[in-house]
């Protein structure tokens, strides 16, 4: 199993987890919220950790993977922001702090996952 799939399944669990752990305190609008941010949040993240790990050898391929992710996060909650604000979305705080915290926390789930090839070591 790949890297990446492995960190999509582990993804997708931390996902549902905070989703459950969320939905006694919301309403009906923040819960299609909060499952809407993960929605929306995860597919972007296993792509950018997948094209992480495919430029790992390549200074500045990995380089360039790495800033171009972190851009497009940052314009995703933007249109995100953008979109909520300007339908006035029911749930559109949870959502965007779940997104927010979605993005943080499969940010920091990539290094467990983002471990060194066999022929990579010295």
């Amino acid at each position: 199993m790949s890297a990446a799939t492995k960190y999509a399944a582990s993804g997708l669990a931390i996902v549902a987890l905070v989703t459950l752990a969320l939905w006694p305190f919301l309403d009906s609008a923040g819960r299609r919220g909060v499952l809407t941010a993960g929605a929306v949040a995860l597919p972007i993240q296993v792509i950018a950790f997948a094209a992480l790990v495919r430029f790992r050898g390549q200074l500045n391929g990995f380089l360039a993977v790495w800033v171009g992710g972190t851009l497009v996060r940052m314009v995703i909650v933007a249109i995100v922001a953008g979109f909520a604000i300007r339908s006035r979305a029911e749930g559109a705080v949870p959502m965007l702090l779940a997104l927010a915290g979605f993005f943080f926390g499969l940010l920091l789930l990539e290094p467990i996952f983002f471990r060194p090839e066999p022929n990579e070591t010295a």
